[in-house]
């Protein structure tokens, strides 16, 4: 493993519970990385999702790929800190075969365009060599928003 999700947590702005990748395995600079997930039953939304038959929401890997894709982004932006990336389109979505607790997702995204702000990676999540889902994502990096002024500096 090359980053563990100590480092990972240095470039990602996501935190427990949302932070949804736990190490990078493979990085090629500005073209493709594969991270990994490791699912776990102590995650909460298998409370809800489903009792009696656990499944990770496909929402939830989506996101897993979207994070692994844009640390990849995020590992060239010198003012990272300064920056968020918003989705703006996910298309051709594909969820093959369930995730069940136990299992460890390996998410392999590369780039297929990168021009100033806007990004768009092709990605899959994979299990056991077994594609679980596939899906194109965009997103567009933005300046974070100025801390919300205080009470007193409002009137």
């Amino acid at each position: 493993m090359i980053m563990d999700v100590t480092e990972i947590q240095k470039y990602l702005p996501h935190r427990y519970p949302f932070l949804m990748v736990d190490g990078i395995l493979e990085i090629e600079r500005l073209k493709r990385i594969v991270g990994v997930k490791s699912v776990s039953i102590n995650e909460a939304h298998f409370q809800g999702h489903f009792p009696g038959q656990p499944v990770m929401p496909g929402v939830l890997i989506i996101e897993s790929m979207a994070q692994t894709g844009g640390l990849l982004l995020l590992l060239e932006v010198p003012d990272r800190e300064n920056k968020l990336l918003f989705f703006v389109a996910v298309d051709g979505a594909r969820f093959r075969r369930p995730v069940v607790p136990g299992e460890q997702l390996r998410i392999e995204m590369n780039v297929l365009a990168w021009r100033g702000d806007f990004c768009k990676l092709e990605g899959k999540a994979m299990v056991d060599g077994q594609l679980a889902a596939e899906a194109t994502l965009m997103c567009k990096m933005v300046d974070r928003d100025p801390a919300a002024p205080k009470a007193k500096d409002a009137k």
